[in-house]
Order: structure tokens, then C-alpha cells, then sequence
């Protein structure tokens, strides 16, 4: 067996041993849900032709807190949930099931 194989062969092995901690399994989701939170702001964002300057505006925010919620680096409230929502024109949607997350923003209607 050349040292490709053997490598291959042993990383399985170690993978098939390794049993993941519950702390872990829950941190993975919660970034994951940060991650989908995050990409729905984005999107909707790009969606309206909006800069971070601009929905900080609408939501009476600073561009630097739409930043972090785009990167992922900020926990949002309640609140700030709501007002994201207003600036982006849009009801937000999060659904959590036990392997499943699902987050975004769906426009209103045009009037």
C-alpha cells in the first residue's frame, strides 16, 4: 500500500473512532444558524441594491453593527430582528427543527 493509501486508510479509521462532543455538535449548529442569518441579510440586502450604510440607516443602526450581523459576529436580539426586517422591506422567516435551520427574508407584497 503506497503512504497515500495508508494515510487515506488511517485518517477513516481515526474518523470512525472520533465521537464528537454534544458541546461541539451545538456549537457547530448555532454557527451554522449565524451563517444562515447572516447570508439571508446579505442576500436581501444585495437583493434591494442597498449598502450596509443604507440598511443601517432604514434600521436606525450603525453600518459597522450590519457588518457584524453580515459576518456572522454579532447575536441579534428581538428587536434588532424586527428592525432589520422593517429596513429590508420584508417578513423574516427562521425555522429550527433538529437537523434543519432555515432563515429568510421574504419582500412584501408591492403595494
Amino acid at each position: 500500500m503506497n503512504h497515500s493509501r495508508w494515510k487515506l486508510a488511517r485518517e477513516k479509521k481515526l474518523d470512525q473512532e472520533h465521537i464528537e462532543s454534544p458541546e461541539a455538535v451545538a456549537g457547530r449548529s448555532e454557527i451554522r444558524l449565524a451563517m444562515a442569518f447572516a447570508k439571508a441579510v446579505y442576500d436581501r440586502r444585495q437583493e434591494l441594491g442597498l449598502s450596509q450604510a443604507e440598511v443601517a440607516e432604514r434600521a436606525g443602526l450603525t453600518q459597522a453593527k450590519i457588518s457584524r450581523v453580515e459576518g456572522a459576529d454579532a447575536v441579534p436580539t428581538l428587536p434588532l430582528l424586527r428592525r432589520l426586517a422593517h429596513a429590508l422591506d420584508a417578513s423574516l422567516n427562521i425555522a429550527l427543527d433538529e437537523d434543519h435551520e432555515e432563515v429568510k427574508f421574504v419582500a412584501h407584497p408591492a403595494a
